[in-house]
C-alpha cells in the first residue's frame, strides 16, 4: 500500500512552496539582494525561472529534445544518469513545468510549448566595489567600472553587474552601455541612457570615429619610444606609449586602434612585457585555471555533484526551503549551502587594465587613474 502510495505521488508530483517567490528578467535588482563579507558582495541565492520554447535550444544548460520530458532536459552532460535523475526530480518536484502547467515525466513535448525551468539561482561573486557615477546628463551616464564586475547581465551573472547594481543602488534604468570593457578590466564605461543616443554612439563606433585609451603596469622597462604592434590574421593594431617606470615594471598608455577580443593583453604578451597580474597571458605555459590563476577564465560549467539515492529519497518527499543565515536553503541546489555557485572562489583580483578615456567627434569622456598606476621606485 505505502508503495503504490508513494508511486501515485510521485506520477502526480509533489508541490512546490506556496511561499517562494519566482523571478524571471523582468524584475528588477533591489539593495537588499545583496550580501558583503571581507570584501566580496554577493547576490543572496533566489529563486528564478528560465524559459525556453521547444526549438531544439540551449538555456541555462538545459538541452531541449524530443522525446518524453524526463528524457528531454540533461544539465552539463547528457550521458550522466545522475544529472538525468536530477531532471526528473525536477519535474516530479514541479520545478519543469509546461505552459505553466505540472506534467508527468513522460509528457511528450510539442513544438513551440514554453518550457519553464525553476531554479535556485545563485550568482558568482565579485569585488565588493561601488561603481562611481563620474557624470550624469541628460542623454548619457558615465562610471568609474570596478574590475571583477560584468558590464551587463550574461551567463551565471544577472544582479551583480554595472547595470544591476546601478538600477538597485541608484534607481537608473533603463540604460545601454555603449561599449564593451571585460569583467577583469576596470575604468569608463559610457551608458546612453536612452536608444537613440546608443544608437548614435554605435554608428560612431563602427564609422571608426571614437578613440579609445586605457593604462596598464607592464612587467619589466617599456621601451620608451611608441611601439605599435600588430597581431597575425586578423587585422589588429595597437600604439603603445611608456608612462613610467621603475625598471621592474611599467605604466605604459594603450590606444587601440581596432577592437579584438583580449587585444591589448595578447599584444603587450607578443611585445615581451605582459600585464604584470595577468595569469592568462603572462607566460607562454598554459595557466591550469581549474586549480589555479584568476577564476575570471574558469568554465562556469561544473559537473553536477552526485545525487544519491538518500539525496532523491529527501527532495521527492520534501520540497522546502529551509532558513540558513540570510537566505533559504533548497534541497534541490547543488550549490547549497554556499552563497557563491561551485567553480567561483573569492581570491580573484582585477586585471591591471585601466580604461581612461573614450573620445568622438564632439565630446570626450575619462576616468581618473587607478592606484596602481602609482609605481615604487625599485632600490
Amino acid at each position: 500500500m505505502n508503495k503504490r502510495k508513494r508511486e501515485e505521488e510521485e506520477e502526480e508530483g509533489i508541490r512546490m512552496g506556496t511561499d517562494i517567490v519566482w523571478q524571471t528578467p523582468a524584475n528588477p535588482p533591489h539593495p537588499h539582494d545583496y550580501i558583503f563579507r571581507n570584501g566580496i558582495r554577493y547576490v543572496k541565492p533566489y529563486y528564478f525561472e528560465f524559459i525556453a520554447h521547444k526549438n531544439g535550444e540551449f538555456l541555462a544548460g538545459v538541452r531541449l529534445r524530443i522525446g518524453g520530458l524526463g528524457k528531454l532536459l540533461w544539465i552539463y552532460s547528457p550521458k550522466s544518469s545522475k544529472v538525468d535523475l536530477m531532471n526528473i526530480i525536477a519535474v516530479k518536484c514541479g520545478r519543469i513545468q509546461v505552459d505553466g502547467e505540472r506534467v508527468s515525466v513522460s509528457y511528450i513535448v510539442k513544438s513551440s510549448q514554453k518550457i519553464s525551468h525553476f531554479v535556485h539561482r545563485h550568482e558568482p561573486p565579485v569585488m565588493a566595489c561601488e561603481v562611481p557615477i563620474l557624470q550624469k546628463e541628460l542623454d548619457v551616464l558615465t562610471v568609474c567600472k570596478p574590475a571583477s564586475v560584468p558590464v551587463h547581465p550574461c551567463g551565471q551573472y544577472r544582479k551583480n553587474t554595472v547595470v544591476g547594481i546601478l538600477q538597485a543602488e541608484h534607481g537608473l534604468a533603463p540604460v545601454f552601455p555603449v561599449h564593451r570593457l571585460d569583467r577583469l578590466v576596470s575604468g569608463l564605461l559610457i551608458l546612453a541612457r536612452n536608444a537613440s543616443k546608443a544608437d548614435i554612439f554605435r554608428q560612431q563606433i563602427e564609422g571608426g570615429l571614437v578613440r579609445k585609451k586605457y593604462i596598464a603596469r607592464v612587467v619589466g622597462e617599456f621601451p620608451k619610444d611608441e611601439v605599435r604592434d600588430s597581431a597575425k590574421g586578423k587585422a589588429a593594431s595597437t600604439k603603445f606609449t611608456r608612462i613610467s617606470s621603475n625598471g621592474a615594471q611599467s605604466i605604459v598608455l594603450c590606444e587601440p586602434i581596432t577592437g579584438r577580443t583580449h587585444q591589448i593583453r595578447v599584444h603587450l604578451k607578443h611585445s615581451g612585457h605582459p600585464i604584470a597580474n595577468d595569469m592568462l597571458y603572462i607566460s607562454d605555459e598554459t595557466v591550469d585555471r581549474s586549480s589555479k590563476g584568476s577564476s575570471a577564465d574558469r568554465s562556469a560549467c561544473t559537473s553536477a555533484t552526485a545525487l544519491t539515492s538518500s539525496i532523491e529519497e529527501k527532495v521527492v518527499n520534501d520540497c522546502e526551503e529551509k532558513s540558513n543565515v540570510g537566505f533559504s536553503i533548497d534541497p534541490m541546489c547543488t550549490n547549497c549551502p554556499n552563497l557563491a555557485p561551485k567553480g567561483y572562489d573569492t581570491d580573484e583580483e582585477g586585471l591591471w587594465l585601466h580604461c581612461i578615456q573614450y573620445s568622438g567627434p564632439d565630446w570626450t569622456y575619462e576616468c581618473p587613474y587607478p592606484d596602481w598606476a602609482k609605481l615604487t621606485q625599485t632600490t
